[in-house]
């Protein structure tokens, strides 16, 4: 999941990533869904799955006890736990990533020339290590470092950046130096070391400092490294249609795809768009404050919920837009997450689940 939808991409507000469980979990079933439910809950018992995917986090708000609940989000959690079930959310991170809830959307619309709203930076799972080594060591230190999986960029190994410093310590009386002596001022000619690295391999590159550096006590630092904004990721998604459509036409081509019960537009049926706005879920004013151009004439927000009050700011602006349901505008993630999951977990059964369901029903007059 952090290769699809890594988790430093989600909102600051967010609570992704693994929630309930362990990493060294054996793995052997995982059953995908947007909500936890009982209902969800029981069906991955019933299938012996070991975790389940549920996009929304059912551990959101500061908790202060975990029983066993069918009655609470938290309560299935600690449920969760009890049944050795871990579960992992990925949420607002599945939402910025490429092929993510946003873009399956406005794939699903007929959006093309796609862009974040606002791009985040792209992640990158790699570190830094700054490590400080006497001159006559540094050979040692590297070799170590190299073995243990840093200085690999791209088709080269064996990478790493070295400039020439002095530095300086005092050792107290509690410490054993192995270059110059406790309880005075030393000075020592030392080489700047530094090496990338995949934060995967963290642990065991920490350990091959401490395992080949001299000193008892070496200095070093770890940095994550992060690029440059990427276009493709980031929230919400702004788009053109190849040829103008109108709302009445797009609202029911998109309410079949989803399979919506309950999708409703703000606009004429008749009205001709030509711009898409998508955003999973609620809106809210995100769509407002894209930088480029806000929303007028020629757009459509398409969207899960839409409040009262922002839904008149729409019509005063000119824009139309289609609120399919919260849950509805989701749920069609599932099945491409589930497409890509499979090969990089050849020995998981990857399934979705059948109990997942829109807890919002439909009346007819």
């Amino acid at each position: 999941m952090e290769q699809i939808a890594p988790t430093p991409a989600a909102e600051e507000w967010d609570n992704v990533g693994l929630l309930v469980g362990r990493r060294t979990w054996p793995l052997r079933r995982v059953l995908l869904t947007i909500d936890l439910t009982a209902a969800v809950l029981a069906e991955a018992l019933g299938s012996r799955c070991d975790a389940i995917l549920a996009y929304h986090p059912p551990i959101f708000r500061a908790v202060k006890r975990l029983i066993p609940s069918a009655t609470e989000q938290e309560g299935l959690a600690a449920e969760a736990l009890s049944r050795r079930i871990a579960v992992y959310s990925p949420h607002t991170a599945l939402d910025a990533a490429q092929g993510g809830t946003n873009d399956t959307l406005a794939d699903l619309a007929g959006l093309t020339d796609l862009s974040p709203f606002s791009p985040s930076a792209a992640i990158r799972d790699e570190c830094k290590l700054v490590v400080f080594v006497p001159n006559a060591q540094v050979e040692k230190v590297a070799e170590a470092v190299f073995a243990a999986g840093g200085g690999r960029i791209g088709a080269y190994e064996k990478c790493s950046y070295r400039l020439s410093g002095e530095g300086t310590f005092f050792g107290t009386v509690a410490t054993s130096p192995v270059v110059g002596k406790k309880g005075r001022l030393e000075r020592v000619a030392e080489t700047r070391l530094e090496v990338v690295f995949p934060l995967r391999r963290l642990a065991e590159v920490v350990a091959a400092v401490r395992g080949s550096h001299p000193y008892e006590e070496p200095a070093f630092d770890v940095y994550p490294l992060q690029s440059p904004p990427e276009g493709s990721v980031g929230q919400g998604r702004a788009g053109r249609f190849a040829r103008p459509v109108s709302l009445g036409a797009l609202g029911r081509l998109l309410a079949k795809k989803t399979r919506a019960a309950n999708a409703v537009i703000v606009g004429r049926p008749g009205q001709r768009l030509s711009r898409g706005l998508v955003c999973v879920g609620a809106a809210g004013s995100l769509p407002f404050e894209i930088p480029d151009r806000p929303c007028g004439p020629g757009d459509v927000v398409i969207t899960g919920e839409i409040r009262h009050h922002d839904a008149l700011r729409y019509q005063r602006c000119g824009a139309a837009a289609i609120a399919l349901g919260h849950w509805a505008s989701e749920r069609p993630v599932l099945r491409p997450l589930a497409k890509r999951l499979r090969p990089l977990l050849p020995a998981v059964s990857v399934t979705i689940s059948r109990k997942d369901c829109d807890p919002f029903g439909s009346v007819r007059a």
